[in-house]
């Protein structure tokens, strides 16, 4: 069983979520905004971090940017989530240093394949 953080701010979307990882082993943290996504991922241990890109506080990418300085939360795997779907959008936010970016709307089996694909590269 990993422990994943989620930074989803729309309600839907952590609903989509929700559903799609209930039915996996994995311990869920949900936070709303990308401070609180920071603070809970600096005071706890997670084997995941997935970032919806925008949302309030801080966004995905200025999150992900912070957590890659942290040398205890640098080898974390992070999925960045998005709307966005320009070409150059993939290339920034694997460039923040997401180990991936996936664009929604995301079918739940391969959002499930990239989860598990982090969660063994970390292991």
């Amino acid at each position: 069983m990993a422990k994943i953080l989620i930074a989803e701010d729309s309600d839907r979307e952590l609903e989509n979520l929700k559903l799609i990882l209930d039915k996996t082993p994995h311990d869920l943290t949900v936070t709303r905004d990308g401070l609180e996504a920071e603070a809970a991922a600096k005071a706890n241990s997670f084997d995941l971090i997935i970032l919806d890109a925008i949302i309030p506080g801080k966004n995905g990418f200025q999150v992900c940017r912070s957590l890659r300085k942290d040398d205890r939360i640098k080898q974390t795997p992070i999925i960045l989530l998005t709307t966005k779907t320009e070409s150059n959008d993939d290339f920034w936010g694997l460039r923040q240093c997401a180990d991936e970016y996936i664009s929604k709307p995301y079918e739940a089996a391969s959002l499930l394949h990239s989860i598990e694909k982090q969660l063994g590269a970390n292991g």
